[in-house]
């Protein structure tokens, strides 16, 4: 499994770079199937989306999909990203995405994609991979507002890969209040291991490998 977990998305060459590596080809030889189910949960501009899907798009793939997870037959959906060299999911509501995923029986066939094929995260595509995606977590993070929102109380967590949590946008402009202090309140919160990541950083997954590509700041608590 060979995962890029952004907060920013593809921001920097850094970064671009490490997505080739691990593609291992160029862009323009492989197609790529951009996931935004996660922003339809989030209510407001939109801008950022389209933002992110133009900066990924520009890249110059042979193919440009555009998938939604929800309303689609389990096959289609499943064909699309068998289709796909490069699956991208984009940032939003992490607990649609997630949901998403689980009560539409996509878990399975996304983990048999996902064993040779190059998965890239933006923020919520990059926070689902956690086994501690919980609705305790959200209690601890802070953000159960964003799970009850959707009208529910839990989630599961679709894949359960790792222990540690993936928070994102530290220093954003976007998310002001995302400093150190904040960090610090809740790894004093915490009983499972977290990185944050700014949004110039990457969680790299090669296998079992797991390291950092970044030309930013980041923080990882065990």
């Amino acid at each position: 499994m060979n995962l890029l977990l952004t907060s920013g998305g593809l921001r920097n060459e850094t970064l671009r770079d490490a997505l080739r590596d691990l593609l291992g080809k160029p862009f323009g030889s492989a197609n790529v199937v951009y996931i935004p189910t996660a922003s339809v949960a989030e209510s407001g501009d939109h801008g950022w989306l389209l933002a992110d899907m133009t900066r990924v798009q520009a890249l110059g793939w042979r193919e440009f999909d555009v998938l939604e997870l929800n309303g689609l037959p389990r096959r289609m959906v499943l064909d699309r990203l068998l289709r796909a060299d490069v699956i991208y999911a984009g940032g939003g509501n992490h607990y649609h995405l997630a949901r998403s995923i689980t009560l539409n029986g996509l878990t399975d066939g996304f983990l048999e994609a996902l064993e040779s094929r190059v998965y890239v995260g933006l923020s919520a595509g990059s926070m689902i991979f956690s086994r501690n995606l919980t609705e305790h977590s959200a209690d601890v993070i802070g953000d159960s507002a964003d799970l009850h929102a959707l009208g529910t109380k839990t989630v599961e967590p679709p894949f359960g890969r790792f222990d540690w949590y993936l928070k994102p946008h530290l220093d954003s402009p976007d998310f002001p209040e995302r400093d150190d202090a904040w960090a610090d309140r809740i790894v004093e919160r915490a009983d499972f291991p977290i990185y944050f990541i700014d949004d110039d950083t990457a969680i790299r997954v090669r296998g079992d490998e797991v390291d950092v590509v970044s030309e930013g700041r980041w923080r990882f608590h065990p």
